[in-house]
């Protein structure tokens, strides 16, 4: 979505004899940004097929995120990686819970790269969703042939409207 605002004022705006600034100024178009979550996840999974493309399975998952990293950015989307979770009455101590990439600060990706996905990695998303606040996990598997095979999303409360 973009949306365009008027900002002659903020330009030095230099007029041919004749012409009149005041009256005429061009009109210059700024784009703005406004993701939601959905948007921002469809941006992830089709930059993680990217990667899962170019590379493969059977990298390592620091491997993963970094490239992940970069094909949001490419895409225009912010993302951090290894974002410090708040665990004990919303104070970040320092426990080692991280995710592994927090785009936009809407959407929580946990990255692995495992021969099969288990109940505990299930948990883990869905604890690092209730940490964080955020409604909207991806936890993705890119030890797989197929990536669809390897990506699955996560709902904290009512997200998925």
């Amino acid at each position: 979505m973009f949306f365009f605002f008027d900002v002659t004022d903020d330009l030095d705006f230099m007029a041919p004899a004749g012409y009149s600034s005041e009256l005429e100024a061009p009109m210059v178009t700024v784009p703005i940004h406004s993701f939601t979550a959905q948007h921002v996840s469809h941006a992830i999974i089709t930059a993680a097929m990217k990667v899962h493309t170019e590379l493969g399975p059977g990298l390592l998952e620091s491997t993963y995120t970094a490239s992940l990293q970069y094909e949001l950015a490419r895409a225009g989307v912010q993302s951090a990686t290894q974002v410090g979770l708040p665990v004990y009455c919303g104070v970040k101590l320092e426990l080692g819970y991280r995710v592994d990439l927090l785009a936009e600060d809407l959407v929580v990706v946990e990255i692995k790269s495992v021969e099969a996905v288990s109940p505990v990695h299930h948990a883990q998303i869905l604890s690092y969703l209730k940490l964080s606040g955020k409604s909207i996990g991806l936890l993705i598997n890119f030890n797989v042939v197929h990536l669809k095979d390897g990506i699955k999303r996560f709902v904290n409360g009512t997200g998925w409207k």
